[in-house]
């Protein structure tokens, strides 16, 4: 059991409470944080002295105070006004990854909400009653404003959630689950829609994924190296020791691994071949750079899940903090980076497929024997270049970028939920580039048989066989393709 509030979230750990093999409650010390922290607001509400979204308005309208019988109507309006989202939907995972994070943030009991609001988000969690929240609107500062708000309006009895894959009004939702809709009271439509859970959640499932891709591409990799029957020499451990860097050092380990017992490296190892191209002599520095990068990004991730990120702060009984908590730039400019790793992942491998087609070292030119009436494997390489060239596109920092809101008090924002949405494009991309690449080296180590390699390249070789025959004549490479990304999107390679 989680105890949310209590216990150290992890990216893994969101993904066992979304994937609902690992259940979560609160402890009774966090409901007695969450209880004093209640508390505090209900006495500042109630007091004359200014709190900011306690008793003002928000934003430009901090400076307009708000009597105590006006104060469930300014949070309902909150976020009424603040759903303002476009775009097509974001996954119904990403919404409830974004629930469970802000439960988490919610339940170290410095946000103020009452136990009801907790309560009735992990029910919305443990049934998954999901909201509908688009993809766009949100500028990263006070956070994750507009799709927070679609996020929380289901609380309220309006908005959308999803039922069986379709959008329908939550009230329908609630209604079938007898549930009735909430009133909010202070401070509480602010707590719900300050933050960076669109931005986190984002970042958690760009990092589930990465990380199986970072392994994926060392494999598609080690296999292109085999089928040009490349050289092993420029993963030496001695050599890596030289430049130490923790990703370099993982990826040229994990090539000797791939390599190990390789009747197709002994093969060649004496020959007088002096280098091979940077695509493959250079996997541990360029692959490496990627892990580096998504070693770091990981890092800000670990800190956010755990962090109090809206907006003001209860620090104590007497003390309310309004602070820039809630601003997404310590993770938008770690997705923007990561970005780039993901996108150079994609960059190299498809240089070792343009390389695997040029006919040297014992391939046929385009990876066929019958070439002219067939054209072989000349046009995946073509997509692999499309979609080399739609991920650096996608590069473009956003972060980098700021545009005030708010008529000028909200005056530099992070756009870290872009960085987010375009880190996933980039490694669905990528998803798309190694399944090619697979391609790609299978049909290259067909050529150097009846050589052996290792027991788990020769596993991998066989399972993309299973679904791919060996190209001798033009056929639709369409569905080849198609069934290597099914195997790729489902895990199915062995990479360890």
């Amino acid at each position: 059991m989680f105890h949310y509030g209590s216990h150290h979230l992890t990216r893994e750990k969101c993904l066992a409470l979304a994937s609902g093999r690992l259940k979560g409650e609160l402890s009774p010390e966090a409901w007695e944080r969450v209880r004093a922290s209640r508390s505090s607001v209900e006495r500042m509400a109630a007091g004359d002295k200014a709190v900011y979204g306690i008793n003002t308005g928000f934003g430009p309208l901090c400076d307009t105070q708000i009597t105590p019988e006006q104060t469930s109507k300014l949070q309902e309006n909150l976020l009424l006004s603040h759903a303002v989202g476009v775009g097509e939907p974001i996954a119904p995972l990403l919404s409830k990854v974004m629930l469970i994070c802000k439960v988490q943030a919610l339940a170290q009991g410095y946000s103020g909400v009452r136990p009801i609001i907790i309560e009735r988000l992990l029910y919305f969690i443990e049934h998954d009653l999901l909201p509908v929240v688009p993809e766009q609107g949100s500028v990263g500062a006070s956070g994750d404003l507009a799709p927070l708000a679609h996020l929380f309006l289901p609380l309220l009895g309006e908005g959308e959630m999803w039922q069986n894959g379709r959008v329908v009004p939550a009230s329908s939702v609630l209604s079938a689950h007898h549930l009735a809709p909430l009133q909010l009271a202070a401070k509480e439509g602010l707590a719900l829609i300050n933050g960076t859970q669109f931005i986190l959640a984002h970042a958690v499932l760009g990092l589930d994924k990465m990380a199986y891709l970072l392994d994926l591409a060392d494999l598609t990799g080690a296999m292109s190296l085999e089928g040009f029957q490349g050289s092993a020499a420029p993963f030496r451990e001695d050599l890596h020791a030289l430049r130490p860097f923790a990703g370099s050092i993982r990826v040229a380990e994990r090539i000797r691994h791939f390599l190990e017992g390789s009747e197709n490296m002994a093969s060649h190892a004496a020959c007088s071949r002096v280098q091979d191209p940077y695509s493959l002599r250079c996997m541990p520095q360029v692959h490496g750079a990627s892990r580096n990068a998504f070693a770091h990004l990981e890092e800000l991730v670990d800190v956010e899940l755990n962090a109090v990120t809206d907006n003001p702060i209860i620090l104590d009984e007497e003390t309310a903090i309004s602070g820039g908590n809630f601003h997404g730039q310590p993770l938008a400019m770690a997705l923007d980076y990561c970005c780039v790793a993901a996108a150079e992942l994609g960059n190299i491998a498809d240089r070792r497929c343009y390389l695997l087609l040029e006919g040297r070292y014992g391939l046929p030119r385009l990876l066929t024997t019958a070439g002219g009436l067939n054209s072989g494997l000349m046009i995946p390489q073509y997509t692999t270049a499309a979609l080399v060239t739609e991920n650096k596109s996608l590069c473009f920092p956003a972060s980098a970028d700021s545009i005030p809101t708010s008529l000028g008090q909200e005056d530099h924002v992070s756009m870290g939920s872009i960085s987010g949405r375009r880190f996933n494009q980039i490694l669905g991309n990528l998803e798309k580039i190694l399944a090619i690449e697979m391609l790609y080296a299978a049909q290259a180590m067909d050529f150097r048989r009846p050589l052996r390699f290792s027991e788990i390249l020769e596993y991998n070789h066989a399972l993309v066989r299973a679904y791919v025959p060996t190209l001798e004549e033009d056929r639709m490479l369409k569905n080849d393709i198609a069934a290597l990304l099914r195997l790729v999107a489902q895990r199915k390679f062995r990479l360890h």
